[in-house]
């Protein structure tokens, strides 16, 4: 059965937040290249997670399977003092990351695109504030063997093994993990996507 919403990503941690908002959706991605601090460094970190959830949506949106539906891209970063930490192309740069964002308090913005079908956009982000525990390299290491990190953004996750490296959160712990649930459920609602109880 044909439903209205696609969700234009392929992780499993967005599909299970969006699920339980309790929408029924359908998955389709594109592929292609996301941007970054090296290809786009006139962008804030916050442009930087809004174009590429734009980017993500409407490549979806202009498939045969977008055609007459809504279609959710989302995106996510993590930023402290103005570095943007992607997802780790090696171990050895997640070890790395790790080590940067120790002891210290970063930024994790999620933008979101959400594409009507008849074109129109709406554009909006989550932040939410993360203050690492100083790491010793023995944690590190542990953590790297426990937790799949390369497709993560900062190569951590707060669902995973998260009480190990991480101090405090401040804002939505949702949108570490994916998708700034609070806000994407208002906007849901407006648009008759998701309905009260």
């Amino acid at each position: 059965m044909k439903t209205d919403l696609i969700l234009a990503s392929a992780s499993p941690r967005r599909r299970e937040l969006l699920g339980a908002l309790g929408i029924s959706f359908e998955v389709a991605t594109v592929e292609m290249p996301e941007l970054d601090a090296t290809t786009s460094p006139h962008l804030s970190p916050v442009e930087l997670a809004c174009e590429n959830a734009q980017r993500k949506a409407r490549a979806v949106a202009q498939t045969g399977r977008g055609a007459g539906r809504w279609v959710l891209g989302a995106d996510t970063v993590v930023a402290l003092d103005g570095r943007l930490f992607g997802k780790p192309a090696s171990l050895d740069e997640a070890r790395a990351f790790l080590q940067a964002l120790s002891g210290h308090t970063h930024e994790v913005i999620t933008g979101c695109a959400l594409i009507a079908p008849d074109g129109a956009e709406e554009i909006f982000h989550g932040v939410t504030q993360v203050t690492f525990r100083a790491l010793t390299p023995e944690v590190i290491d542990r953590y790297l063997t426990e937790v799949k990190v390369l497709d993560k953004a900062g190569a951590y996750a707060l669902q995973e093994r998260g009480e190990w490296i991480i101090e405090r959160v401040e804002g939505s712990s949702t949108n570490v993990v994916g998708l700034p649930t609070e806000q994407l459920e208002r906007i849901l609602k407006k648009h008759g996507l998701l309905h009260s109880l």
